[in-house]
């Protein structure tokens, strides 16, 4: 079964053939960097804008790659909530008239759930074969941070989240008030390869109070790397900001805190496997970090997985059809789900 998967939830263009929910035959990625470098951050009216403007033309080539046409595809799958709402009605919209037209299945996918089953996606061959259930996931993009206890592809328990900003967010800010670059993970993660982490040593979130052992906190870490640096540097010139330590600094932190709530997951669930997925999943220090943990089994997609993606979402589309479920073209979008963030304490 060939499911065709189309992903606009936020500033990447996406669409992607996979077939029988595992094997990708195509997979485009047309990504808005360039325009909304200058403001440092996704401005929504020019993300949606140009999702309209590109949308035809990722399909049409994700069926040139995948060698296909329109007749060979079984089902369609489009990302329905959470993101930009007017950039998901766009990718929605399509996915519901392609079906339509063709008169096959169409399915509204989570993005979260969707980032969650890209590690069992096949990609240049590569397969993680024995992924069983219950593992852990660990959802980390750029509006989210969950970790979770995963029973199904699409049944999930959350037993952390954040309290304020997403690990995404953070990374994002802090990139932003220093003019390292944007996207700010990428560039933090560059930068960081040639600095000293124990230049500036920051503060992790005390999320003390009962009932957040797997829950996270990054307002706290982003205002003491951008209001009050000289407070927490250990070493070095006052006054100067040496940009890749800074990096380094504020990723080790960032990363720490992260891993803190997943080891506490870890202990009170006792499930070792841990799957990775979102933008963030593509860091190379948690990626480090979790390859120290011999105890673990953390598996984690390839790079071009880890951000937006069509495959995802058109191998998590397979997963319902197979079941015999999909949704109906009355189906609208949704910018948040209950849920995914928590109140402090």
């Amino acid at each position: 079964m060939k499911i065709l998967g189309i992903e606009t939830s936020c500033d990447e263009c996406a669409a992607a053939i996979v077939e029988d929910g595992r094997t990708i035959l195509s997979n485009v990625i047309a990504t808005q960097i360039p325009f909304h470098a200058e403001y440092n951050g996704v401005v929504p009216e020019i993300a949606s804008r140009k999702h309209t403007e590109w949308i035809y033309n990722i399909v049409n080539e994700a069926f040139v790659q995948a060698h296909l046409s329109v007749s060979d595809i079984d089902g369609v799958a489009a990302t329905a909530n959470p993101g930009l709402l007017g950039s998901l009605l766009v990718g929605l919209t399509f996915a519901k008239t392609f079906a339509w037209a063709r008169r096959i299945p169409f399915i509204a996918c989570n993005h979260i759930l969707a980032h969650l089953y890209a590690a069992q996606l096949c990609n240049n061959h590569l397969c993680n074969d024995n992924l069983k259930y219950p593992f852990l996931g660990l959802l980390v993009s750029g509006g989210h941070t969950i970790i979770c206890r995963a029973l199904d592809f699409d049944n999930i328990e959350i037993l952390g989240t954040t309290i304020d900003d997403a690990a995404g967010e953070a990374f994002d800010k802090v990139s932003k008030h220093f003019q390292m670059g944007y996207p700010g993970g990428k560039y933090i993660d560059g930068l960081a390869k040639s600095g000293d982490s124990d230049v500036f040593s920051f503060p992790l979130p005390n999320l003390h109070k009962g009932g957040h052992r797997c829950d996270v906190s990054y307002s706290g870490l982003k205002t003491a790397v951008i209001n009050q640096t000289e407070q927490f540097r250990k070493k070095g010139t006052p006054g100067i900001i040496p940009l890749p330590d800074l990096a380094a600094s504020f990723q080790k932190t960032a990363v720490e805190i992260l891993l803190r709530a997943l080891f506490n997951a870890v202990e009170d669930s006792g499930i070792k496997t841990v799957v990775a997925g979102g933008g963030v999943a593509a860091n190379s220090y948690l990626r480090e970090r979790l390859a120290e943990k011999k105890e673990l089994n953390c598996i984690f997609p390839p790079p071009e997985l880890c951000g937006d993606n069509g495959a995802m979402v058109a191998g998590i589309g397979f997963k319902y059809l197979e079941r015999g479920e999909q949704s109906p073209l009355c189906v609208t979008a949704s910018a948040r789900v209950k849920g995914f963030k928590r109140k402090y304490p």
